[in-house]
């Protein structure tokens, strides 16, 4: 089961309507343009056409696949008593006295450049169930990182 809010929900259902409606449609044309090229056995537009409808055919089965599993997280019963998924979470960075805010997303939503942070990743996965005041140690590719918890909000 994949939890999401309604935003990311909207946003995967807009991106398997546009994989359906206009981009298969287009390969679809370009296939049967390379077709009618004659022999197909030496044809590289028809080939390329092929092989990019097979990534596209993956993504839409991804996308629906993701969509049948999904379940829209109503966060308006939630506190800001605890770090919990789709809250944002303004953290300090205790070696640099950095100020950070990450809203803990589902993988699908998560965008670093966002502030949106995987519930999956090490940072969210040590953050979930803290609250405001604690101090939080994670592990990642450079070392260990110790963070404060200042703030949660509700989104």
């Amino acid at each position: 089961m994949e939890y999401m809010s309604q935003e990311g929900y909207d946003q995967l259902v807009a991106e398997l309507r546009q994989l359906e409606l206009v981009e298969l449609p287009r390969v679809r044309e370009a296939i049967s343009e390379a077709r009618d090229k004659g022999d197909l056995s030496e044809n590289f537009e028809y080939h390329a056409a092929k092989r990019e409808q097979a990534r596209l055919l993956g993504q839409i089965r991804y996308k629906q696949r993701v969509l049948t599993n999904a379940r829209v997280i109503d966060t308006s019963g939630f506190g800001t008593d605890t770090v919990k998924l789709l809250c944002t979470v303004e953290l300090t960075n205790l070696a640099n006295n950095s100020k950070l805010a990450y809203t803990i997303t589902s993988p699908h939503e998560s965008n670093l450049r966002e502030g949106k942070l995987s519930v999956k990743s090490p940072i969210a996965q040590a953050l979930l169930n803290k609250h405001v005041g604690d101090t939080v140690e994670v592990t990642v590719p450079a070392g260990i990182v110790r963070f404060r918890i200042e703030g949660i909000k509700r989104n």
